[in-house]
């Protein structure tokens, strides 16, 4: 066989792989843009609105509330920042910020929907995950800096809104288009390189790597987390082939935390509030967090 049918006969391989991985979550992918643009359009100000209204003397317990709307929020790092600072401004404590920015940075309600595409332990396992990284980031926060002030927000004011047009159909339909735009390419790369790793990665070998329930595996996921995160869109087909190759469950936990948390974007947004020595403390921060979550993942599923 001359090394021209050889070539086509791989490419038919990876097509095939290709359209099957398609098939079963571009129905996640259209789905999740749609919740993700109609969050942004009619609920993103009463989320944050909610962040405005905690009450001060709410303490410990707003770290929990606040985690939980950093989720609910649809924005991406570098939208949170400048809202964040508005929040600052408006006298919300530095240990709610933290929750409302650690679990903002992993976790969003497009990439909830998303997440469904990897089952239903996968779902609930990152949203737990995500939800108490963000408790422990503002508890942190809380009890380490006491009443010294963390974050510094100087130059940050809170971004216009883009989604403006008086018809509000036109509004969600321009913030839909943005959402394919913006989400579209990596969600097809993350495809790709999906069906040439079910192509030429031997199950046996992401068994090895990455199944087992030890901490090897762990550690491996959440290390290959920092450079392979582009876009969680992106990285849904990866994972869903990974754990049908023997990926553990644990494994898995720990990949979802360090991606994004560990994005180039993001970092390069949180180094503006953070400094270059709380920056390093932070990703010592996500690195122990994903760790320890997916030990505990992989224990208990």
């Amino acid at each position: 066989m001359s090394v021209l049918e050889v070539l086509k006969t791989e490419a038919v391989y990876v097509w095939y792989y290709f359209t099957v991985q398609l098939s079963q979550i571009y129905l996640y992918w259209i789905f999740g843009m749609i919740i993700g643009s109609l969050i942004s359009v009619f609920a993103k100000d009463k989320i944050h609105g909610a962040m405005r209204d905690l009450d001060t003397g709410t303490g410990i317990a707003g770290i929990v509330i606040a985690s939980a709307l950093g989720i609910a929020s649809p924005l991406c790092m570098y939208g949170t920042i400048p809202i964040a600072a508005s929040f600052s401004k408006g006298g919300i404590k530095d240990d709610w910020l933290a929750a409302f920015m650690m679990s903002s940075i992993l976790l969003n309600p497009q990439l909830i929907v998303y997440s469904a595409a990897l089952g239903t332990t996968a779902l609930i396992v990152r949203i737990v995950s995500c939800f108490l990284c963000g408790i422990a980031a503002g508890l942190l926060i809380r009890f380490l800096c006491k009443d010294k002030g963390y974050f510094t927000f100087k130059g940050f004011e809170e971004p216009k809104s883009r989604d403006t047009d008086p018809n509000m159909f036109i509004r969600f339909l321009k913030n839909l288009v943005r959402n394919v735009k913006a989400t579209g390419l990596y969600f097809l790369i993350g495809i790709l390189l999906s069906a040439l790793f079910q192509r030429y990665m031997p199950s046996e070998l992401m068994t090895a790597l990455f199944g087992g329930n030890d901490a090897f595996g762990v550690f491996m996921a959440a290390t290959i987390g920092v450079p392979l995160y582009a876009c969680g869109g992106g990285t849904i087909p990866l994972l869903r082939g990974w754990l049908e190759q023997g990926m553990s469950m644990g494994s898995a936990a720990a990949f979802m935390m360090t991606g994004p948390a560990t994005k180039i974007t993001n970092l390069g947004a949180l180094k503006i509030v953070l400094g270059r020595k709380d920056l390093v403390i932070y990703i010592l921060f996500v690195m122990l967090s994903s760790f320890l979550t997916g030990m505990i993942v992989d224990l208990i599923v």
